[in-house]
């Protein structure tokens, strides 16, 4: 005999989401305009009915918007979706579509399908087998044994910006086959980022999102298409059909980091979900609650800041506190260290899209107490064109430095009239970030990410190369700042020695002045080893060699990764870098005495024919100082350099000089060739640094050891 299953208790509204309980299971759902949810329980995630349908009274399982029941005898590991019965009038913001299964906006795990179709969630009609579901999962079922996030302070922060996929997917990666592109194919590359000198890994998406949002016979590779705030991407385990697995994978790989030292860093996406504009898929949002969740114009139509086909509403005060809890899910119970925020300017935005002075959305996220020892970093702007960089609200919000990575480019590549942005650029971008009091770390300097050309392509192409998208070449950027150092003839690949060298000393000067100047230095994944996407500068859907990391790089491209490795070891002499001194830009501008140079000392040269600039600087110990020279020149300069404090007990010593030959390239302080005389010759396109030690005197405040050089 069959048992029958105890009726579903009212519950409660809170908390939101699914909960393990000792008798059961509870859940809560907000929808404002559905007129009747059924809680869907299902035993198999490829079941064509579910295996249990539970209606949820709007009497009993319903306090004002939140609809909660209490379903006895559930364990964790249970699959489970929503259906939402309501009005489809799109003119007034509903979309209620009853036929489509829906996912909880707070499940912890997805379960995908073995025919989940994207497509499925378009069309009308049921889609139970082809449609992802929710699981039960208990936040507390993970052995940390002491780990919590590391607070690294951002002075002592060198990211490197990855994919968990593309990091380890190539054969060449030396990672077993069943955990090559996996969370724990990344934990077999900790020994490397360590020996890099990275500090925190920012890692591409990593919730649950729609590869199959693409060009048909594409696929999503990036995964800026979320399907989930709260789970990790299943695609990126070693069981992906093992949900409450993914989570305890998921979590091994933060911990493995958190024990070498190196923070997690995700990159969250917050702007827009999977379900896109109109014609999109119905799979939780858009059919729980669509005028809640999105942005929508007068006539009901999706507003589309996000360059997606919708925007999530994230200043209505449900949509604000799912993400929040999202982020606040992370950091407690996944222990991540801090957030990247794709097109974090669309959370400036009212819900008419109109841009407000004091986003209740960011203050909240600065404010919560919760997250106050993580990293914040905003995408500051937008695909609508609103753009934030230098003027992002708050005081703990770090921004991607956009004009930081076109500026540097600008001036290697030998554009004129880029020296005075140039000055701004390396010492921290002050005329964006020295009207408030903000820390030097503010700017993440990058030269190149994601989104654009690689290092190696960035000195070996004019134009895109994007055909492979399917879009006939009309998506990505056509203003890369690139150059591929030759002719029309030597663009990509090239046989020519000359070029071929050219290209080396120019990845070396971008590689330079982004991990030297003053803030905080973002490295591109593969980079370091000269990966090539064959020039194309979107590869978003290219889930493929294009995008992996071909580790055979590695030795053919020994003389770059020494050279990375060699400049990070470099800036952690800095003071201002050992050191979390919590000075503002200004203040740290004041004690190390920074004087800018042209080819005479004193004089910098800002004309628009000028293409070299040198800066001198101290330490905040005053025991070390430090001389740049760099000459986007193609001819040789030579440069006056600044006469020495008599306390000096080193002469100048050239540690840096990109137009040398590796190892002579980058070496140790204490091996570093003394340079002797008044001037100093910087090749052509080169950048050359030096340093000299200084004896302290004794019982002399450090804050006035540093007199002007």
């Amino acid at each position: 005999m069959t048992a029958i299953p105890a009726p579903a208790l009212p519950g409660r509204p809170h908390p939101l989401g699914s909960r393990l309980h000792a008798g059961g299971v509870s859940f809560s759902v907000y929808s404002g305009a559905a007129e009747r949810i059924e809680l869907l329980l299902y035993d198999h995630v490829d079941d064509v009915r579910p295996s249990r349908v539970i209606g949820l009274d709007p009497h009993r399982h319903r306090t004002w918007r939140y609809w909660h029941a209490f379903v006895p005898g559930l364990r964790v590991g249970q699959l489970y979706a929503y259906r939402a019965h309501g009005p489809w009038d799109p003119a007034r913001g509903h979309r209620f579509d009853a036929d489509k299964v829906l996912l909880d906006p707070y499940g912890r795990a997805v379960a995908m399908p073995s025919g989940w179709q994207r497509e499925a969630a378009c069309r009308p009609g049921r889609n139970d087998a082809q449609a992802c579901k929710s699981v039960v999962a208990d936040d507390n079922a993970y052995a940390w044994n002491g780990d919590t996030p590391l607070r690294r302070p951002f002075t002592q922060t060198v990211i490197y910006e990855a994919h968990v996929r593309g990091l380890t997917r190539h054969p060449s990666s030396g990672v077993d086959e069943m955990r090559r592109g996996t969370y724990a194919g990344l934990v077999e590359k900790i020994p490397y980022l360590v020996d890099l000198g990275v500090t925190a890994v920012e890692l591409m998406p990593v919730f649950q999102h729609d590869t199959q949002d693409a060009p048909p016979g594409l696929v999503n590779y990036w995964g800026y298409s979320p399907l989930s705030f709260f789970a990790p991407h299943a695609g990126y385990a070693t069981t992906p059909d093992r949900p409450l697995a993914v989570l305890d994978e998921f979590r091994d790989m933060v911990r493995a980091c958190h024990r070498a030292g190196l923070e997690v860093i995700l990159d969250v996406v917050f702007n827009h979900t999977h379900e896109g504009g109109e014609g999109g898929p119905t799979c939780s949002w858009r059919g729980l609650d669509n005028d809640t969740y999105y942005l929508l114009d007068e006539g009901g139509h999706y507003a589309n800041y996000s360059g997606c086909g919708n925007t999530l509403n994230g200043n209505h005060s449900v949509v604000r506190r799912m993400i929040l809890d999202s982020l606040r899910y992370w950091v407690r119970v996944m222990h991540v260290d801090g957030f990247r925020f794709d097109l974090a300017s669309i959370f400036s935005r009212d819900e008419r899209g109109v841009p407000m002075a004091d986003p209740p959305l960011l203050w909240d996220i600065e404010s919560d107490p919760v997250l106050a020892g993580t990293k914040l970093i905003a995408e500051a702007w937008d695909a609508a064109g609103l753009y934030q960089v230098g003027s992002f609200i708050g005081e703990r919000w770090k921004e991607w430095n956009g004009r930081f990575r076109d500026d540097v480019r600008a001036f290697v590549r030998g554009d004129a009239g880029r020296v005075r942005a140039l000055a701004d650029r390396i010492l921290g971008s002050p005329d964006l970030y020295g009207a408030r009091p903000r820390e030097p770390a503010q700017s993440i300097n990058f030269v190149t990410s994601h989104d654009g050309f690689t290092l190696e392509d960035l000195v070996s192409y004019n134009a895109k190369r994007n055909e492979a998208n399917l879009e006939g070449n009309r998506d990505g950027s056509d203003d890369n700042l690139s150059w591929n150092c030759g002719g029309p003839e030597h663009e990509g690949p090239t046989g020519d020695a000359a070029v071929l060298a050219l290209r080396t000393r120019q990845v070396k000067n971008l590689l330079a002045i982004n991990v030297l100047s003053l803030g905080t230095p973002m490295l591109l994944m593969g980079d370091e080893m000269r990966r090539t996407q064959g020039g194309n500068n979107n590869a978003w859907c290219q889930d493929n060699e294009t995008s992996w990391l071909d580790w055979t790089l590695l030795e053919r491209h020994a003389e770059i990764h020494r050279f990375v490795r060699g400049l990070i070891r470099i800036r952690n002499l800095r003071e201002s870098v050992r050191r979390d001194h919590r000075l503002t830009l200004a203040e740290l501008m004041a004690r190390v005495k920074v004087q800018l140079h042209g080819v005479r000392v004193g004089q910098p040269d800002t004309s628009a024919e000028s293409r070299s600039l040198a800066v001198t600087a101290w330490s905040l110990s005053g025991d070390l100082l430090m001389h740049f020279a760099m000459n986007a020149y193609w001819e040789p300069l030579d440069f006056e350099l600044p006469a020495l404090p008599g306390r000096a007990t080193t002469p100048w010593r050239r540690v840096l000089d990109s137009s040398r030959p590796s190892p002579h390239d980058l070496v140790d302080l204490a091996e570093a060739d003394a340079v002797s005389g008044p001037t100093l010759r910087v090749e052509p396109r080169s950048v050359v640094v030096l340093f000299a030690q200084v004896a302290l005197p004794v019982l002399v405040d450090v804050a006035e050891a540093a007199p002007a050089a």
